[in-house]
Parts: C-alpha cells; structure tokens; sequence
C-alpha cells in the first residue's frame, strides 16, 4: 500500500491524537503553571469595571446570545455556552497584557488556549488529566506555528513585521486542536478542526501603536473560533489537507510564503517549545520589559528621578516601532492600557512606582496614568534603535539605558535578556507570588489560595466541573 502523503496538519494532528496516551510528568506540571497564570490575570482584570472594558462588553453581548449554561466565566457566577465562555475568559486573559510569551515567536499561547480548552473540558465532562493534555497540545501547536514566521535575517517575525497579530492567528489554531482533542475527534477530526481554524483566525496589532481596545478581544475570538472550529469538525465540516503549505493556505496568506518549515515538526512530541514559553514579571507590552529592568536597577543603584536630564532607552529595530513610535503617542498615551505599550512611561513608572515584582497593575491605574510627575519624566525619554539589541531580538529582548544626569554624570545600564525572559525566567516561588497578587484583588486570600490547590491537583481531577468554584466566591 502507498503511505499517505504526510501534511503539516496531519503531522500536527497525529502529534495531537498521540497525547492521549499520557504526557511526561514535567510538561504536565509546566501545564499547571500555564492554568495558575491564565487564573490569576482574568481575576485581576475584572478589576477594570465600566461598560466600555472589553470584557464586559463581550460579556453582555454573550448574555444577549444566551443558550444553554455548560461552561464558567472565571469569577462570576455564571454559565454559557462553551463558545461564549472562551469567548469572555480569553478577553479577560489578554485585558492586562500580562499573559505568558513564546520566543522567538513573539506570542501569548495560555491566553487562547487555556480559555478554549477549560470551556470544552466543562462542557464535555472531561477529567483534569484530559484538560492538561489538551492545553499542552494547544500551547504548542500554537508555539510552533508562531516559530515558524520568525526568519533569522529578517531579525523579526513575518507575523509582526506584516502587522499580523500572531497570537490570535495562530491561537486560534491552537485552541482548536486543544478543543477537538477534549471532543474525542480522531486525528482526522482534528486536522480538519484545525484546518477550519486556519480560515478564522485574525488580528492586527496597529491598537498596540495608537490605541483602542479591540486587541484586548483577540485571544477571546480566537478562543471563541477555535472552540467553533472543532464543534464545526464534530458535525462533519471538513478542512483542506495542505492548509498550512498549499499555495492558498495559511503561510501563503498570512506570511507570503516565507516560513521555516522545519521548525514546525522536528522533535515534535519529544523536545516541547511549551517549556520554553515565559512568564511575564510586569503587566506591561514585553518588549518593555527590559527597559523596566534597566531602569529598576539604575534605581537601586541611587537614580532619583529629580536626578535626570534626560533619559535614551536604546530597544531592537523591530520593537522600537511599538513602544516608542509615534513619539507624541508614547510619551503621553491616551489611556491606561495605551501606556503599557509605552516605552517612555513604563521607564518612567519603574523609577517613580513600582511594586508586586518590580512594576505592577498600581502602575497602570487612572490616578498613575494621570501622574504629571511620570508624564513630565517620560517626556525626557527617547527610544531609539540599538544595534545590539537589533542582533539579539527576539530570540531575547534586551535594552540599554542611558541616563544624562542634571549634574552632567552619564549612567548606563544594559540588559542582554529580560528578567521572566529565556535568560532569567521567573522562579516557581515568583510565579506563585504573580499569582496571589494578581487574585487577591478580587479574592479572599483564602480564596485564592483555595483555587491555587485546586489546580496544583489538577491532573488528578474525576472532572473538571467545578473547578473555578472557589473563584465565585464573593469578591472581598
């Protein structure tokens, strides 16, 4: 008999199928902490309230839609529908950019995927073993074809360079295969969930330079489609067998063409890129991180903020043009959420603020945001290009700042990799503390620490129903 011709998809779908004969005991832990951080940023944007926060907008949008109740919205005492509720969950994961990230392909995977996975887990009384392997096939499904955009002599992902939002796009990819897994499909099924997904996924990221909040929705619509996509695949819908490398597929469309292939299934199943994805310190865009970092140290070191004259965050090429251009937007941002993308206010913010890990949600609130005392420091802070740090991202994202003091001294400090980066991730300890802060703005610390047990015995759960009970707890 003549083997079948092996496609990406197919390769990614027996990848997927082959989970559930178990997963190695490290990657299901790694999963643990994915669930924990998902937790713990949808907790603490349920403290952003009014009607024009995209949680609640696409929270009342999916009231409006109703249908039967099968799957939680974390910390409400509510059901929807699956697709509704990874619809809700995803948003809030992604509301306060401090979602885990994958180098080099500059993505958020969990914030796709765990909403997704959680919803269909509920919906079909899966077991939390069930939820695990799901949310790692997920995770890495969606790393992967992040990888595959980043071209070395481009410096940069084709994903990011087009104006592509690779975490939605392939998210969505991601959270399907996560779905269709926790639906019982063959890998047949699965590939076609996955094939319908390609056809869904979208975002653009221009919001991370100018402002709205529609970026905020992403990881929710691409939670949202990917659950859709594997429903979608269940009843009998069917996808393309070369939807990632036909000449009308996914890499064609999304990237032109221009894409490493091999990064996508080699080692696949045996050397996991989930484990290479980081956590985020501060609740900031992550390519401001390492100018956070700098000037935190130069802090330590004595820097007062009455001390500068001027301030030159040197940044990689690519990034410059998120968190530094245009230049009037960055150095007074519009909103809250706009100055987390801002590379002169969140230099400004770690040497006048700070808390939690060094610089956290208290310095993205209405009263920080309006501060004249940060505003009148980030106006001396130019962003410009460093050769350095060009070479480096984004395999890691590195800064250099240069301080010009009102005396005439020159200060400088540069950061090769951000701290929660590939270099210096952040500790179990560290994540733990993420987490409780983050919680415990909407929980009893009782609460949160109920939750936190709750996933640490994740892989033991008979079911997954139930879960979040202890996050529908009255907020203290």
């Amino acid at each position: 008999m003549t083997p079948r011709h092996v496609t990406l998809v197919s390769a990614l779908a027996e990848f997927a199928a082959a989970s559930r004969t178990g997963l190695p005991d490290h990657v299901v832990a790694d999963v643990k902490g994915r669930v924990l951080d998902t937790f713990g940023n949808c907790l603490a944007a349920q403290e952003l309230t009014g009607p024009a926060e995209p949680h609640e907008a696409v929270l009342r949008l999916a009231e409006r839609w109703r249908g039967a109740g099968e799957s939680s919205v974390i910390g409400r005492g509510l059901s929807l529908p699956a697709p509704s509720a990874a619809l809700v969950n995803g948003t809030l994961a992604h509301a306060l950019d401090f979602d885990d990230t994958h180098l080099p392909s500059v993505l958020h995977p969990s914030a796709s995927v765990v909403p997704a996975t959680l919803a269909v887990a509920e919906a079909a009384g899966a077991s939390g073993a069930e939820l695990c392997r799901a949310v790692a096939v997920g995770d890495e499904i969606t790393n992967r074809l992040g990888m595959a955009s980043y071209i070395p002599e481009l410096r940069n992902s084709v994903f990011f360079e087009k104006g592509w939002h690779a975490t939605s796009i392939c998210g969505t990819v991601g959270a399907a295969a996560g779905s269709a897994l926790l639906m019982g499909l063959s890998a047949d099924g699965i590939a076609h969930a996955m094939g319908i997904a390609a056809s869904m996924g979208a975002g653009v990221i221009e919001a991370n330079r100018t402002g709205g909040t529609v970026k905020r929705v992403h990881c929710g619509w691409a939670a949202h489609a990917g659950v859709v996509a594997a429903a979608m695949a269940a009843e009998g819908v069917t996808g393309p067998p070369t939807i990632f490398e036909g000449r009308f597929g996914f890499f064609e469309a999304f990237l032109d063409g221009r894409y490493d292939k091999n990064t996508i299934t080699d080692g696949l199943g045996e050397r996991w890129e989930l484990l290479r994805t980081v956590y985020k310190p501060y609740p900031s865009n992550h390519f401001t991180h390492p100018g956070i970092d700098a000037a935190l140290a130069l802090r330590a070191q004595g820097l007062r903020p009455e001390d500068v004259e001027e301030i030159e965050l040197g940044v990689a090429a690519a990034p410059l043009r998120t968190i530094g251009e245009p230049y009037e937007e960055k150095v007074r941002p519009r909103t809250p959420y706009h100055a987390k993308f801002s590379g002169p206010y969140t230099v400004a913010s770690a040497l006048i603020g700070g808390g939690g890990l060094g610089l956290h949600l208290d310095d993205f609130t209405e009263s920080a945001f309006r501060d004249e005392r940060r505003l009148a420091l980030a106006a001396k802070v130019r962003v410009v290009a460093d050769e350095e740090c060009t070479e480096e991202f984004p395999r890691a994202f590195s800064a250099v700042l240069r301080v010009r003091t009102v005396e005439g001294s020159t200060l400088e400090y540069r950061v090769r990799s951000s701290r929660g980066g590939p270099e210096h991730p952040l500790t179990f300890e560290e994540l733990r503390t993420k987490y409780a802060l983050n919680a415990c703005r909407v929980l009893s610390a009782e609460a949160a620490e109920a939750l936190a047990a709750e996933v640490r015995g994740l892989a033991e759960r008979g079911t997954v129903a139930g879960l979040l009970g202890t996050a529908l707890i009255a907020r203290a």
